[in-house]
């Protein structure tokens, strides 16, 4: 399709795939405040310092030879490094609980875990999870996905990089390209955001320092 910008032609693309809906809300769960408002800086973008002050998480689709599947993932803001994902044929509360349940058995708790406004995140068997632990909940605002724009850049990342390159005919084919392409990610690819380093040497070093900090208040105390 072509649009006119600037006065010249230009082309534009529009995805052929039909466009599939992830964010279903439900009128009867409670919606919580968004609260990475507090972190925006002079150029209202969201700016989280540390490892594990804020996570993210969210669920796209992923077309296969015959349906759709869904994947699920959690992310550390601070350090763009994948905490945990999943791939499933039902996008369920099961799906978000698991992948929550996950990141929080490998990792320390963040003070803050932003959703969408998805019915999966206002469930009780997922907010419950994130009470017992003492983790504030945040929801972006409704229709308001670049609140979670952490997540939606790592969807844009892995879709141009690995998915829209292959055409996997069944889930195991897709969960071992989605595996090798976030081990990659996490290990070997240089992120600009984080000082041209990878999310796991940024996360791995600050997650060491505290605990020797924390270590040497043992000792003064």
């Amino acid at each position: 399709m072509l649009t006119l910008l600037g006065g010249q032609v230009c082309a534009s693309l529009q995805a052929l795939y039909p466009k599939h809906q992830t964010t279903q809300a439900y009128k009867e769960h409670y919606k919580y405040k968004y609260l990475l408002k507090e972190f925006k800086n002079d150029n209202n973008q969201v700016v989280i310092d540390t490892p594990n002050k804020v996570w993210a998480t969210d669920i796209t689709y992923i077309k296969l030879e015959k349906g759709f599947v869904y994947l699920a993932a959690v992310i550390d803001w601070n350090t763009k490094k994948i905490l945990s994902w999943k791939l499933s044929n039902t996008m369920d509360v099961k799906l978000t609980t698991d992948v929550l349940n996950e990141a929080l058995a490998l990792y320390p708790k963040p003070e803050i875990f932003n959703t969408d406004q998805g019915a999966q995140y206002t469930a009780q068997a997922h907010v419950n999870i994130l009470k017992e632990h003492d983790i504030r909940i945040s929801m972006d605002g409704k229709g308001r996905s670049i609140d979670n724009i952490c997540i939606e850049r790592f969807w844009r990342t892995i879709k141009y990089e690995e998915i829209y390159l292959n055409d996997y005919k069944s889930m195991s084919e897709l969960r071992y390209s989605i595996d090798n392409y976030i081990v990659k990610y996490n290990s070997r690819r240089l992120h600009s955001a984080i000082g041209n380093k990878t999310p796991n040497e940024i996360y791995d070093t600050a997650i060491s320092n505290l605990e020797l900090n924390n270590q040497k208040l043992l000792l003064v105390a």
